[in-house]
């Protein structure tokens, strides 16, 4: 849309208002919008991550890997590649560039939750089911796993009157969460009981703990300068905490303290949090509610609840914030769908023509006497020349000012949109009982009647849809001859 028809109150507005709109390729698990803001990637239930453009809402590339449920997603600096972890309980790296594999890590157990290194994308970390967190390099072809603690570390008081019960009950913690810093050097942790672990990068050694609640920290978040974080955890309280600097060389971990800044929760209904996640600047924490379907919005300057997203009728998992812009995405537990908040921009026309006039509801108009006269051919002869001569400049993208502190690069995904990748259900309508058809063949898809019902046969699927169901098939069946 063009910005000089947007009311500038508008543009002014930083939070998401009402549902612009939705996205569908398949039953969505996992969503992440990339630093630049451009791409949304999508991890489905059946193990495909599918990239949607966010300007024209379709498919931009589908990314076969995986054969079970996308637990997480994370994007590399860049955004050239994406990192997909599963519930086949491997990693995958993939160069957006081609859709090509660069590697695949298998573990030992399941992964809650895999993050790239912020200035590595050969690095990244991963939380493991009932196992001990992990710090991955895969630059060489066979990857090397270095093993993270998940015990906190005790003060030096804390360490002399260590009793053995209190040994064994930090040998049993796991890590749930791992999150890196902007700068890559440290890397933030929760366990399963209630500790935030800030664990050095390269020793691999945890250097502050600190605990902030008796249950599992369930999700972490930080906004993009890596100085507030955000804790989802099981006893149904969003808590954001102010970090230090921790690269400082001059910061002391031993006298380090880390005060909870806001608890966010509901009283009334003592609703339990899904997923939680920043607004660019982190003024704005958002949260989607278990067994709800309501996305609630707070702001951190007086801890207040500021607004409720409403419009699904469905459970929503997954919420993200989209990197410059309110706008607000997330999962349908139900059907998969991801919907889309923003907020309604009504186009302001005056700002093409000065004396044009918006007016609330009808006005009588008096007509000049001279306004409607013919006006002579050569003076609209020079007109039209004169606007010939302006050269108007279509080609050129002027950069989107991201609110981050990551390095930007040249690189931008290969979109290919095809309406054949797309599986909206909006694209399948009834043209009988039982009888179904694409609104658009696509390309590379044959359309043909069959004696029990019609036949879609693409290059990579053939599908039959009759009586309401469909049947996957591999091969063409046409109308006997």
């Amino acid at each position: 849309m063009n910005l000089s028809l947007v009311d500038p109150f508008v543009l002014a507005q930083d939070c998401p208002e009402v549902i612009t709109g939705r996205l569908r390729s398949g039953h969505s698990t996992s969503i992440r919008f990339s630093h630049r803001g451009d791409l949304l990637a999508s991890g489905r239930h059946d193990g495909i991550v599918v990239i949607f453009d966010i300007e024209t809402n379709g498919v931009a590339r589908k990314l076969r890997g995986h054969t079970r449920q996308v637990q997480s997603l994370s994007w590399s600096t860049n955004d050239r590649y994406l990192l997909s972890a599963g519930q086949d309980w491997k990693c995958v790296l993939w160069d957006l560039k081609d859709g090509s594999r660069v590697r695949t890590v298998r573990f030992e157990s399941a992964i809650f939750i895999a993050e790239l290194h912020p200035k590595n994308h050969m690095l990244f970390t991963a939380a493991l089911f009932e196992d001990q967190p992990v710090l991955v390099d895969i630059s060489a072809e066979v990857a090397s796993k270095h093993t993270l603690p998940s015990a906190p570390r005790r003060t030096q008081a804390e360490r002399e009157n260590a009793t053995e019960k209190q040994a064994a009950q930090d040998a049993k913690q796991t890590t749930t969460v791992t999150v890196f810093t902007p700068s890559g050097d440290h890397i933030i942790t929760g366990t399963n009981k209630g500790w935030l672990n800030v664990v050095n990068t390269k020793s691999k050694q945890v250097e502050h703990s600190t605990r902030i609640t008796n249950s599992i920290i369930v999700f972490l978040r930080l906004t993009p300068s890596g100085r507030d974080v955000v804790v989802n955890s099981s006893d149904r309280i969003v808590r954001t905490l102010h970090l230090p600097e921790l690269s400082d060389p001059k910061l002391d971990f031993e006298t380090l303290r880390l005060e909870v800044e806001h608890k966010f929760q509901d009283l009334v209904q003592k609703l339990s949090w899904n997923h939680v996640s920043f607004s660019p600047s982190g003024e704005y924490v958002t949260a989607s509610t278990w067994m709800n379907h309501h996305v609630y919005v707070w702001e951190r300057g007086q801890g207040s609840l500021v607004k409720i997203l409403e419009g699904t009728k469905e459970e929503l998992s997954v919420v993200e914030w989209h990197p410059f812009r309110p706008f607000v995405a997330a999962v349908g537990v139900d059907t998969g769908r991801v919907w889309l908040w923003s907020i309604l921009q009504p186009q302001r026309w005056s700002a093409l023509a000065p004396d044009f006039v918006e007016v609330e509801e009808n006005v009588e108009y008096v007509e000049r006497e001279d306004e409607f006269d013919i006006q002579p051919i050569e003076e609209i002869h020079k007109r039209r020349l004169d606007q010939e001569d302006e050269e108007v400049d279509v080609l050129t993208i002027e950069p989107v000012k991201a609110m981050t502190e990551f390095e930007t690069s040249d690189f931008r995904m290969p979109v290919l949109l095809d309406i054949e990748a797309s599986d909206s259900e909006d694209e399948v309508v009834a043209i009988g009982a039982g009888q179904f058809r694409r609104k658009s063949p696509g390309a590379g898809r044959d359309w043909m009647n069959d004696d029990d019902g019609l036949v879609a046969a693409s290059g990579d699927e053939t599908r039959r849809v009759t009586n309401g169901t469909t049947a996957q098939n591999g091969t063409k069946r046409r109308r006997a001859g």
